[in-house]
């Protein structure tokens, strides 16, 4: 094998060398694998006390039990045991410890072919970890059929095959239970957040019935074209991603397609005397303001089926569907069509939450296990679905519009120019006057309708509720208006993103959250105050490589144990760290110890003795590195 510089090699030669590198690396891994078994194996139920082995009766809650991570036929073990193994070894959080560590059981006690095609170096590691999380369900006597499947071939096809053929296999090995996770499809169903987010977006996806996704679709249009009418001039999968905030309140969304309406009204129909209404005169409306309501559509017309990127009708999400509408309104999936002038449209789909009509790259929801692992999720965080990946893991690669990409949206105008600043504050009054604000009014604060003061007033709106947003920024970048903040929940922004994330909406500026500020109770339960402070000072909980956000749920421990006969302030902003559930009973009942340092960090020791620091940075590991040599 080749050390040092690699200027020398030819190109055969950097190949050859990288090969040997890959295959010392898979050794190693292997080798981990090993040592995971072993750790287990030294920490079996046997050794708890026998009031923990198992069960809830005669054991004190919170301490450690004994579980089966890996699935039936694996040992049980001690619960606390891979938390420790996952930040010495791995550096990951327990969660995605125990995953590993139940992984590597499985290997050996359910999936044997499997276990020695690892060892034999034929089958890549995580592969074979992949297929032990799918059999995870399974019987022993299934998972061995799995295991009879697949093991010669981990190697041999492509993930994306190999994914097929386990899938198979497991309808095969165990039918009842493909047919019960069919059901659970079904019930998984629901509208999602992602849990990341860089510059200010924030992705979000949906699981619903094929007819409901067609209809949101073509009333989401319908609101970007009544924006364009407006004179919103950016592209159109930009004002279809304004259309998600207008959505969220139903009286502006109305207000502003019939404002659009009585534009397009006004630009195209010659004007003419105007006259009463005579209800004998079947063209006169029985009711004025059902004219300015807006035309009814279950969805949109695909632009080459006229040839001109003409506006589509605003949408009444309430209308009933076109009977003409080859689009089956009930089915659980969805299902292709074609429009009138003989192209052929895609359903909307959830794969693409950029382009939900979109069939080109799909990204199968079944098939997300046999990607890479990725350590830094930590896999014990509430998630809508195991089965669904974090769209913001892997962006969804979007095709550019053309015959071999049909949507049911209107063409996407992507070369059309942002609007200037000038443009941008005409359209925000705009805007303004719809949502109810006076214009010329400030937007530096707001007030409830009927409420005294100065400020805009808005029209109250059913099921209206407030957005407190946290902004982190400096002095100089509240003072100059430039630098980067951090928004909860959405991450770093440039200072000009934040006029964005405000938009038109009034909004209240208050007091500066002061950090420094130690603020203490002499009571062991802990107010709103000081668990805002904590939250906003630790947004992750602060166990060595934590990855569980900060909510107003997490349990705040005291770093120093809480004493009702010690000395007063126990509960204070600096002897409170934010734990989630499992962390928070591994410091009680697992042996691992704490304290704060005099800058503010905290050290961790392990049951073991290993110690980590844990502060704004992240976790580093402080005991001496091993000489690997």
């Amino acid at each position: 094998m080749f050390e040092g510089d690699l200027s020398g090699l030819t190109a055969a030669e950097v190949l050859a060398s990288a090969a040997e590198h890959h295959a010392v690396a898979r050794e190693h891994e292997v080798s981990v694998l090993v040592h995971a078994q072993q750790f287990a194996a030294l920490h079996s139920v046997d050794r708890l006390p026998r009031r923990d082995r198992g069960g809830e009766s005669g054991r004190l809650r919170g301490r450690e039990r004994g579980v089966v991570l890996g699935g039936a036929g694996c040992p049980e073990i001690a619960e606390f045991a891979p938390a420790e193994f996952g930040a010495v070894v791995l550096g990951v959080s327990a969660g995605v410890a125990a995953e590993f560590v139940g992984q590597a059981l499985a290997l050996l006690h359910r999936l044997p072919r499997c276990w020695a095609m690892v060892q034999a170096y034929e089958a890549t590691p995580w592969k074979a970890r992949k297929i032990a999380t799918a059999c995870l369900d399974l019987s022993l006597e299934a998972a061995a059929l799995v295991d009879h499947e697949v093991a010669g071939i981990i190697d041999s096809v492509t993930p994306a095959r190999l994914t097929t053929i386990v899938k198979a296999a497991l309808w095969k090995a165990d039918p009842e239970a493909a047919a019960a996770a069919a059901k659970q499809k079904q019930r998984e169903r629901g509208v999602y957040v992602g849990q990341s987010d860089d510059n200010g977006t924030k992705a979000m996806y949906v699981l619903a019935a094929s007819g409901d996704v067609i209809r949101f679709d073509a009333t989401i249009n319908s609101i970007a074209d009544a924006l364009k009418t407006l004179g919103d001039t950016d592209p159109l999968r930009l004002r279809r991603a304004k259309a998600i905030g207008i959505l969220a309140d139903p009286d502006y969304a109305l207000a502003l397609l019939t404002a659009a309406q009585e534009a397009r009204t006004a630009a195209t129909t010659p004007t003419t005397p105007s006259r009463p209404a005579d209800p004998a005169d079947p063209a006169a409306p029985s009711n004025p303001a059902a004219s300015a309501r807006p035309a009814a559509s279950a969805r949109s017309k695909h632009p080459a089926a006229s040839g001109d990127p003409a506006p589509t009708a605003p949408t009444d999400p309430a209308a009933p569907a076109d009977p003409a509408d080859p689009v089956d309104r009930n089915a659980s999936d969805p299902v292709d069509s074609t429009d009138p002038a003989g192209n052929t449209r895609s359903a909307a789909r959830p794969d693409n939450p950029a382009n939900p009509g979109d069939l080109g790259d799909r990204v199968d929801l079944g098939e997300w296990w046999m990607r890479e692992p990725d350590d830094e999720t930590d896999r014990d965080a509430p998630h809508p679905s195991s089965d669904l990946p974090d769209p913001l893991d892997t962006p969804p690669r979007r095709p550019p519009p053309g015959p071999g990409n049909p949507t049911l949206t209107t063409i996407d105008d992507d070369d059309a120019e942002p609007m200037d600043a000038a443009a941008r504050r005409a359209l925000n009054a705009t805007l303004n006057r719809l949502d109810g604000i006076a214009p010329g009014t400030s937007l530096g604060s707001a007030t409830e309708p009927g409420a005294s003061g100065r400020g805009p007033t808005r029209r109250a709106a059913a099921g209206t509720v407030r957005t407190v947003v946290y902004v982190h920024l400096t002095d100089q970048t509240l003072a100059t208006g430039t630098g980067v903040l951090r928004v909860e929940n959405l991450g770093p922004l440039l200072a000009d993103q934040l006029t964005e994330l405000i938009g038109h909406r009034p909004y209240i500026v208050k007091p500066v959250i002061d950090l420094n500020h130690k603020i203490a109770v002499d009571a062991y339960e802990i107010p709103a105050r000081i668990r805002e402070r904590i939250k906003l000072t630790y947004p992750v909980e602060q166990f060595p490589y934590g990855t569980a956000h900060t909510t107003n749920t997490t349990d705040l421990d005291h770093i120093q144990p809480y004493d009702p006969l010690g000395p007063t302030e126990q509960t204070s902003t600096t002897n409170l760290a934010p734990l989630r559930r499992f962390t928070h009973r591994l410091k009680t009942h697992g042996r691992w110890q704490v304290r704060r340092l005099d800058d503010g960090a905290l050290e961790w020791t392990s049951p073991h003795q290993f110690t980590f620091r844990v502060d704004h940075t992240g976790t580093h590991p402080t005991w001496p590195t091993p000489d690997l040599e």
